[in-house]
């Protein structure tokens, strides 16, 4: 790299990455919608009512068939990510640019998706708000935190969810990441991805696994680090006690 990045840089890289993420279309997923979706196959709709309104706790529900429902939303998002062109070769200091890659915006905006139907999968309240809160950014950067890797990411998330699954109304617990030792945890969080990010290794390592065809990597690359994210997220999310069938 042409310059070393900061932490300050590496926080300033992910917000960019997130906001542009942010702005595509269909990034939010709204809880109560999907969860109907995808349980009225395998339940009455008393049950599935049930779910929605309470959370999974003491709901007929079975632990199979959530799996079932994570890792078929995690192969229809890995199926769109490859169609995407994420692109490997990178151009050198895209991160010091005002604009980030579509290519980019595009990958995480899968990303977001993804994390949002696993955390709703798996007791999480909604949290698919009208506007895009600072709450909202920091949740959405924690799952990432856990889907690349930084352990610091796992503790904020079961932080969040020991206060979330208390609550009677299952939204977004606010105070809970508005608490500073949370919002440290986030700023932590986002300097790790955004470091990573911005690694050579990051472009470099992607682009000698598979032959490149102008600029962008074939979607075996994309799958080879989509699911794998996908499904770290997965694991982690559906061993917190908010998960409790």
């Amino acid at each position: 790299m042409s310059e070393k990045v900061t932490e300050e840089k590496g926080i300033e890289v992910w917000n960019n990455v997130l906001t542009a993420a942010l702005k595509v279309p269909g990034t939010k997923v709204n809880r109560d919608t999907y969860l109907k979706k995808e349980l009225e196959h395998f339940y009455s709709a008393e049950t599935v009512d049930y779910v929605i309104k309470n959370g999974l706790e003491n709901s007929k529900v079975d632990k199979k068939v959530l799996d079932k429902i994570a890792k078929a939303a995690i192969t229809y998002h890995t199926t769109i990510a490859t169609g995407l062109s994420f692109a490997a070769g990178l151009p050198g200091g895209w991160w010091m640019a005002a604009t980030i890659p579509a290519d980019l915006a595009q990958f995480y905006a899968q990303i977001i998706i993804v994390a949002q139907k696993l955390a709703y999968i798996y007791g999480w309240g909604d949290f698919s708000t009208n506007e895009v809160s600072d709450e909202y950014r920091n949740l959405i950067t924690l799952f990432i935190g856990v889907m690349s890797g930084a352990q610091a990411a796992e503790e904020g998330v079961k932080v969040v969810a020991e206060i979330a699954a208390k609550q009677v109304a299952k939204k977004l617990p606010q105070m809970a990441l508005a608490k500073s030792a949370i919002y440290n945890v986030v700023k932590k969080v986002a300097t790790f991805i955004g470091i990573k990010m911005t690694k050579d290794s990051f472009a470099k390592g992607l682009s000698k696994a598979v032959p490149i065809l102008g600029g962008v990597v074939s979607g075996t690359i994309t799958v080879a680090t989509f699911g794998p994210m996908s499904k770290r997220l997965q694991k982690y999310l559906s061993s917190l006690p908010i998960a409790k069938i």
